[in-house]
C-alpha cells in the first residue's frame, strides 16, 4: 500500500464543498496569546486578551462544525457541550494505562479529545486516525488555540498495519462494531503494535457465558452499521485468533444518560431516542441496551 499517496487523495477530502466553509472559517481565525490550557474533564483553553468581535468569532465557527459528538471543550467564553461527556469513558480507562514516553495511536479519535487529553501525561508521541473531513476540521480548529504535535491521519484501522512505525500503545474506542469483520480488524491493530505492544479496546457487549455474538438484522440503537456485539467470551476468542497473547476485562458499562445525551451541539437524536420508550433496558428495536465492555489486550514481547 502506498500510503503517502492515499495520505495526499484523503487530504483532498478537506476540500470538499461542505468542508471547505470550514477550512476558510479556521484559517480565518484570530491569533490569540493562550493564556493557561486545562486538559481536564473539559479541555479550557483561555486567552490573555480576547475582543468581543473575536469571541463571536470563536462561537460562530465552531457552530459551523456541529454536530460534535466528542468533548467537552471550553475556548473562552464557548463551552462545546459535546453529545458525550467523553470524561467519563476516559476517567473509567485511564488507571490501565501509561503513555508517558511512548508511541500511540488513537484509532477513530474522532476531534482528538483523548489525545488531548494524554498530553499531559508526556507521550512520545500521540497519531490519531479517523477517515472525517468533520472531526479533523474540528481537531484543527482546537489545535489551532491549543498548538499540539498531535498528528490526525484521515485514515482508518485497516491502514495501522501499514503506518511508518509500530505503536507502543493502542486505542479502539467504540469502533469494532462498526466492522464487518472483527477479527480481520483485531489482525490489523495487532499488526501495528510493537512487540510487548498494548490495545485498549471497548465495543458493545451482550450477556451469556457461550462463546457467540448478536448479529442486528437491521439496525441496533437505529444505528446501521453495527455488525456484531460479542459475549465476553466471544471477544476474548476474536482477541487470541488475531494473535493476542493475553485479554483482560477491565470494565463492563451500560451506557446511560449521564455519558450520551442530546444538547444544543448536535442537532439530532441521541441515547434517549434510541431506548424503548417503555422500557429502557431495551433498544427501540427491542435488543438489550447498550452495554459496554472494556479489554486490554497484550502483544507477546
Amino acid at each position: 500500500m502506498d500510503l503517502e499517496q492515499l495520505r495526499r487523495e484523503r487530504r483532498k477530502w478537506l476540500k470538499w464543498k461542505n468542508i471547505q466553509p470550514l477550512q476558510d472559517a479556521i484559517a480565518a481565525l484570530p491569533a490569540l496569546e493562550v493564556e493557561e490550557i486545562l486538559l481536564d474533564d473539559t479541555v479550557s483553553i483561555d486567552f490573555k486578551a480576547i475582543t468581543p468581535e473575536e469571541e463571536v468569532q470563536i462561537r460562530q465557527t465552531a457552530e459551523l462544525m456541529k454536530p460534535w459528538r466528542k468533548g467537552p471543550f471550553r475556548i473562552s467564553h464557548t463551552f462545546i457541550d459535546s453529545e458525550w461527556r467523553s470524561f467519563v469513558k476516559y476517567n473509567l480507562i485511564e488507571p490501565f494505562f501509561d503513555v508517558k514516553g511512548k508511541v500511540v495511536g488513537d484509532i477513530g479519535c474522532n476531534n482528538g479529545y483523548y489525545l488531548f487529553r494524554m498530553q499531559r501525561e508526556a507521550p512520545a508521541k500521540l497519531v490519531g486516525f479517523d477517515p472525517s473531513a468533520l472531526t479533523c476540521s474540528q481537531f484543527q480548529f482546537l489545535n489551532h488555540f491549543i498548538g499540539s504535535d498531535i498528528v490526525y491521519e484521515l485514515l482508518g484501522v485497516e491502514h495501522v498495519e501499514f503506518y511508518p512505525h509500530r505503536f507502543d500503545l493502542l486505542f479502539c474506542l467504540g469502533v469494532l462494531y462498526h466492522r464487518s469483520d472483527p477479527v480481520a480488524t483485531l489482525k490489523s491493530l495487532y499488526r501495528g503494535l510493537e512487540r510487548g505492544g498494548e490495545l485498549i479496546l471497548d465495543t458493545f457487549m451482550i450477556e451469556g457465558e457461550e462463546e457467540i455474538c448478536l448479529t442486528p438484522k437491521d439496525r441496533y440503537s437505529k444505528i446501521p452499521n453495527i455488525y456484531f456485539i460479542p459475549t465476553v467470551s466471544a471477544l476474548k476468542n476474536w482477541c487470541l485468533r488475531a494473535g493476542f497473547e493475553r485479554v483482560d476485562i477491565l470494565a463492563i458499562r451500560k451506557t446511560d444518560l449521564d455519558e450520551q445525551r442530546k444538547t444544543d451541539w448536535i442537532e439530532s437524536q441521541s441515547l434517549e431516542d434510541f431506548l424503548d420508550p417503555l422500557d429502557s433496558s431495551r433498544t427501540i428495536e427491542g435488543y438489550p441496551a447498550p452495554r459496554r465492555l472494556y479489554i486490554k489486550a497484550y502483544k507477546k514481547a
